[in-house]
């Protein structure tokens, strides 16, 4: 039997229109709001310390709170593990991209002496992922990713690489993006089309989540980056040695499947699909988290109702259109039906 070395043990959320995990594949907006309605991170996680960050880290904020408590790490406010045994990786693209363009703006109209100093830590390409972990008490690895269209995936496999070589026991890995007008006039879209929100999940050695009395939600199964969706899905789902790739009925099946933005190609073969961006707007840098915490969520609420998922999950980021796509399976925690 094969035990699994590294789990999802927490999902956390800060997205318009999404109370919880099961939300992601259905949003629902919660009581007095609508789904268009923008995340308010000082009603999710009050006021207090959040003045001078920018978005990006607010929201990553607010998902990283929500994430720990649904792993059982926050019980009573306070970080419940070794602070040391718990890392952080963060992904995201466009996250600080108006601080940054206004400190330059602000040195290009005023000079130096017209930036605020409280303004231009938001500047840092590592701001987010420090700011949570100086928040919840993370001092394991902190990592900030930056990577294009598989930014998201990435984290998610350098959390896994953290656990595998004995740097830290679990790993919160937070996606987030915002939407400004800074961001809508790099990419030429507008607001309604982009994501404004974040996404965390804990990712936990196994063993370590066993001795806390804590339960898997999903088992995090192969990783794999590649120059397009069919060599990428070959190296996950498989294909016969001199059948090249784009076969995909000599593959294995998935039991659903998260596609690249916008993809439409038949890679998996004819399994269910969801394109999250269809819903939540241009993800970038937060896609691949996004996917794999309604990932979680479907293989979970799966165990739990009894039905069971028909095969792995496969998530995917990155078409071929882009530089790379990379590609992760998950699982049903052993044991489920």
């Amino acid at each position: 039997m094969n035990v699994p070395d590294i789990v999802v043990t927490g999902i956390g959320t800060a997205l318009p229109g999404v109370a919880g995990p099961a939300d992601l594949l259905r949003p629902a907006a919660p009581p007095g709001a609508s789904a268009a309605d923008p995340v308010d991170p000082g009603a999710l996680i009050g006021r207090r310390g959040l003045r001078y960050k920018d978005r990006a880290s607010q929201l990553a904020l607010c998902a990283a709170q929500e994430c720990l408590r649904d792993a059982g790490l926050l019980p009573d406010g306070e970080l419940s593990v070794p602070g040391t045994s718990t890392a952080v990786v963060v992904s995201s693209n466009l996250g600080n991209l108006d601080t940054v363009c206004e400190v330059a703006d602000g040195i290009k109209e005023h000079g130096v002496a017209g930036i605020s100093p409280m303004a231009l830590p938001n500047a840092s390409s590592n701001v987010v992922a420090s700011s949570v972990a100086i928040r919840y008490g993370l001092r394991g690895p902190n990592l900030m990713v930056c990577n294009g269209a598989t930014s998201g995936l990435d984290a998610m496999h350098w959390g896994m690489v953290m656990i595998r070589a004995g740097r830290a026991d679990r790993v919160v890995v937070i996606g987030v993006e915002t939407s400004n007008r800074y961001v809508e006039g790099l990419l030429g879209r507008s607001a309604a089309e982009l994501l404004d929100g974040a996404v965390a999940l804990v990712l936990e050695r196994a063993s370590a989540a066993a001795e806390r009395g804590a339960e898997g939600l999903a088992v995090l199964g192969g990783y794999a980056r590649e120059a397009g969706v069919d060599a990428c899905l070959d190296r996950l789902l498989g294909a016969p040695a001199g059948a090249g790739a784009g076969a995909p009925a000599d593959r294995t099946a998935p039991g659903l499947w998260f596609v690249p933005e916008g993809y439409r190609g038949v890679a998996a073969g004819d399994v269910p699909r969801h394109d999250l961006t269809s819903t939540f707007g241009s993800a970038s840098g937060a896609l691949g988290v996004l996917q794999c915490a309604a990932a979680a969520g479907w293989l979970s609420d799966a165990s739990g109702s009894g039905r069971g998922p028909a095969g792995p999950v496969l998530v995917t980021s990155g078409s071929d259109g882009d530089d790379a796509s990379a590609g992760l399976l998950l699982t049903a925690v052993a044991g489920t039906p």
